[in-house]
């Protein structure tokens, strides 16, 4: 137990130090203050008290109706109590208050303030939709966000239970300037594509039906092999107490050789010895820490329930042999006690809520059946992968256990939201503690080079270097090296953009003692930081944290030097740099393509905060002029526009369903030219008098039509004429239309073609094919070529670029399927002099080189080269004409509309 403080004798009134909140009059940061919050009621009382009593500092009106507590925390005479901010009783995601206390003879005194109370709150708290389309919607947003291949998503025969189910948990309040009330939605089950299990938490606009923010609830530990990932459910087993049984004292050996004491349960009735340490929570708790056999389960199996038939490792005498051991059973045993211990001894927390919960492992997980690489926190129990023929099973490393575990802590305290910066700052604080415990029970240096590498144990052939997964010795800083990037990959970046957070935590460890860098750290995360914190945030708690422990005055210039050195300063976004022309400055969108075409651009664009429901807007490619509104602003989520330079076509998602819309860029009324029930999948495409859409009519059904001047019905082509079938990627050029389908043959089996449509003689040519497609991506046509992207090889993803004649002769791949320069396309464009393809990696690979971007070839392949060199994510390009193209560029850690009108180089 860490020693309490004491409480010094009545309070002398100072002056507060205020570090302002962004975007709220309530300070995000109050400290220097000793102030009485007086005798009475409980802690939380005695906060809401004191917010109230000081209301011209902390802006909050009535602490007593809007702040309810969700968290008191003793230590000793400190008290923290986090309060949860309510806008008219409705949750407001990350809005939580932290309020510190010292408590000595039943009187307190108030040290410190901090967190985000959002006080420019004003939208209605009474939903437009219903729970159960919210759950619809946020089950279809989640199923194209799977879509990998573009068509859209195959959900088996009818009867079949559905790949995805949703959970609504009520209305939440997102904070962006006045608020936005969505519902709250968790998508579970199994990804039809993959079969991996699908967890992402999901909110939907309440009054128009529009899912704004999705990421996932994955909280993996992350391969540098880039293994298969896994999301987490939150759905609890239930606490797991100990049986009938002694306490016992065994052992094992770890992977490493090494033996070590276990601490056991011997069971009587059938004379075992069971892997549950039922002698550390003796506090009245049955409690234990359990290590669980599931080398016969998959990992959905575990991620999303408890598994009826599971048991406890066990051994008919108390030296555990190979086999526990081989299954990395010892070490997920002997790891979890350790960092059970350095928690209660260094921090004095009792186990991963602080309140003495059960701590679960499960071990040897596979992915039905084939190797599991990787590990994870689902909110309830850890779960480790079994390894393959490279990794040793994941929990053989004791950083890797500590690092899942510290999940387990972080999400019992701050609760960071795991997306973005935040998601960083969560990832950045499991490395540092996963790493500390770890470097101390092998008593590595902390000037050692190695002594920063995560995983750096987990291969059996490969030497630590290269098989750790991180290295928060990298010496990565903001400026140089912060990756943007939507919450598709990698939840916002929470791999890629954590070690500048957590190299700067190595650093104080590196220049401070390590016991006292710890338990600042800790204090950092349990008494100031709040569910939306990001970098700026975290070093300003980590900074407040060190004063709070009343370090030296070189100490806490060594903790200041190590937040300046990674670039962790104020307004640090605004020094990311960029060799592109800004067209459309942060679009605070999601899940909207821009289009282009006849010398203008369209996008789809919110308001700066994010609070408006999205409008599209047009305005030149090379930059001049006045930007257009083309879309109402009547509550609907207009998104998806595409232009030919005359007319922008577009589609507006509200509560009823959706609208394919038409109005002409000079201006005049807007035209419903379809309306669905279901949307419409991926763009639709303009050109002249034509309009072309894929239209969804229900769940994995989608049909291709067209509209020409005077149509009053669409003509829908009859490719797809089963459930299982799909018509997609299409593009448009002089009257006809290229497309992709994909055919259902039956017994699990697809058939693939490219084909072109002339609208005027109703004539359909098939592309021929190099080999048997086993998928076809986007297609891109010109005057006188068909573009699309192929797969015919089963390797890890990569694609050709393939290009035909109109008429089907002269078929050549301009980029090949396999080598060194093969790419990993999610889509192309073309004009007539060139075709840019989008180029992205599996998820796994956390580096900037393997993030989506932007290749540029001439239409003859003879030229390749990137079109931006900017750092982060490069997505959704829609050519303009010659070399121009315009996409969605995150690289400044948000979304903006840019161009170039020439590709950049070979970005070396």
């Amino acid at each position: 137990m860490v020693p309490a403080q004491a409480v010094a004798a009545p309070p002398t009134p100072g002056p507060a130090e205020v570090v302002p909140g962004k975007g709220t009059s309530t300070p995000s940061l109050v400290g220097g203050i000793r102030e009485d919050a007086g005798a009475g009621g409980s802690a939380a009382d005695a906060a809401k008290r004191h917010l109230a009593e000081k209301k011209n500092r902390y802006r909050i009106d009535r602490p007593d109706r809007d702040l309810a507590p969700v968290q008191s925390l003793t230590n000793g005479a400190s008290e923290t109590v986090r309060l949860q901010q309510k806008h008219h009783g409705v949750d407001v995601l990350g809005g939580q208050y932290v309020v510190r206390m010292e408590k000595k003879n039943g009187k307190r005194v108030v040290t410190g303030a901090s967190g985000k109370y959002f006080t420019a709150l004003t939208t209605g708290t009474t939903p437009e939709v219903s729970e159960e389309l919210a759950v619809e919607r946020a089950v279809d947003a989640t199923l194209a966000q799977l879509d990998r291949e573009g068509f859209a998503v195959d959900t088996g025969d009818e009867g079949d239970a559905p790949p995805l189910t949703g959970t609504a948990h009520g209305l939440v309040v997102l904070p962006k300037g006045p608020g936005v009330l969505t519902h709250h939605v968790t998508v579970r089950g199994t990804d039809p594509a993959t079969r991996q299990p699908v967890l992402r938490e999901v909110y939907v606009d309440a009054q128009a039906g529009y899912p704004i923010l999705q990421y996932s609830g994955i909280k993996t530990f992350g391969t540098a092999g880039g293994g298969r990932s896994a999301s987490g459910s939150m759905s609890a087993p239930g606490q797991r107490v100990a049986a009938d049984g002694s306490a016992v004292k065994g052992s094992g050996v770890k992977f490493d050789g090494r033996t070590v004491e276990l601490d056991l349960t011997h069971e009587p009735s059938n004379n075992q010895y069971v892997m549950r340490d039922a002698a550390r929570m003796r506090d009245g708790s049955k409690a234990a820490i359990s290590t669980w056999d599931v080398r016969k389960k998959s990992v959905d199996e575990v991620s999303r329930q408890w598994p009826s038939d599971v048991l406890e490792f066990r051994s008919p005498n108390p030296a555990f042999g190979k086999e526990a051991t081989e299954a990395g059973a010892v070490d997920a045993h002997w790891a979890a006690g350790r960092v059970y211990d350095y928690y209660k001894s260094v921090h004095g927390r009792d186990s991963l809520d602080g309140r003495g919960m059960a701590i679960n492992s499960m071990v040897g997980v596979t992915y039905y059946g084939t190797p599991y690489v990787n590990a994870f926190w689902d909110g309830t129990k850890m779960v480790y992968g079994g390894g393959d023929a490279e990794y040793r099973p994941f929990s053989a490393a004791l950083d890797v256990v500590g690092h899942e575990m510290t999940h387990g802590v972080v999400e019992n305290s701050a609760n960071l939201v795991y997306a973005g910066q935040s998601g960083a700052l969560n990832e950045a604080i499991a490395d540092y503690f996963g790493n500390a415990i770890d470097t101390d029970a092998h008593g590595t240096p902390m000037d050692s080079p190695e002594a920063g590498l995560l995983g750096e144990g987990l291969c059996r052939t490969k030497s630590p270097r290269a098989c750790a997964t991180r290295d928060m010795n990298d010496g990565r800083t903001t400026s140089k090296s912060f990756l943007g990037v939507d919450f598709g990959t990698d939840n916002g970046g929470v791999h890629l953009n954590s070690t500048i957070f957590s190299g700067a935590l190595w650093d104080i460890r590196k220049d401070l003692d390590r016991t006292l860098a710890d338990r600042i750290v800790y204090r950092a995360l349990t008494e100031y930081m709040t569910p939306l914190d990001g970098f700026t945030e975290g070093r300003n708690a980590v900074v407040a944290a060190a004063k709070d422990l009343k370090v030296s005055a070189k100490d806490l210039n060594a903790v200041t030097r190590a937040f300046n050195g990674h670039g962790i300063v104020t307004d640090w976004e605004l020094a990311i740099g960029a060799d592109t022309d800004q067209l459309l400055g942060k679009l605070e969108t999601k899940d909207s393509r821009p289009g282009a075409g006849g010398g203008w651009w369209v996008a789809s664009k919110s308001n700066e905060s994010g609070s408006e429901a999205y409008s599209v807007w047009a305005g030149r490619a090379d930059g001049t002029g006045e930007k257009k509104l083309i879309s109402p602003n009547d509550g609907r989520y207009h998104i998806n526009p595409v232009t030919d330079g005359r007319t922008v076509v577009w589609e507006a998602r509200g509560r009823f369903g959706a609208d394919l819309l038409s109005r002409s860029l000079a201006g005049g009324p807007v035209k419903t030219l379809v309306q669905s029930r279901y949307g419409f999948h991926q763009q639709a495409k303009v050109e002249g008098d034509v309009v072309v859409f894929v239209q969804n009519f229900r769940r994995g059904a989608a049909l291709l039509g067209y509209l020409r001047k005077g149509d009053t019905e669409p003509t829908y082509l009859d490719d797809a004429v089963s459930r299982r079938d799909a018509i997609a990627q299409h593009s448009l050029k002089g009257g006809k239309i290229a497309y992709g389908t994909r055919i259902y043959k039956g017994h699990g089996k697809y058939e693939y073609s490219v084909k072109v449509f002339d609208i005027a003689s109703g004539k359909t040519t098939v592309m021929p094919q190099l080999g048997t497609p086993l998928n076809v991506g986007q297609t891109a046509i010109t005057s006188k070529y068909v573009f699309w992207t192929v797969d015919e090889i089963a390797d890890q993803g990569q694609r050709a670029v393939r290009r035909a004649n109109l008429d089907g002769t002269g078929v050549i791949d301009i980029s090949k399927e396999q080598g060194a320069d093969a790419l990993y396309p999610a889509s192309l464009t073309a004009s007539e002099d060139a075709v840019t393809v989008w180029s992205r990696t599996p998820d796994t690979q956390y580096r900037n080189e393997t993030l989506p971007k932007l290749w540029q070839f001439s239409a003859d392949g003879s030229r390749r080269a990137r079109m931006s060199c900017n750092r982060g994510e490069q997505g959704l390009p829609a050519a303009v004409s010659g070399t121009q193209v315009v996409w969605i560029d995150s690289s400044a850690g948000y979304a903006d509309l840019v161009t170039r009108t020439r590709p950049a180089g070979n970005c070396g």
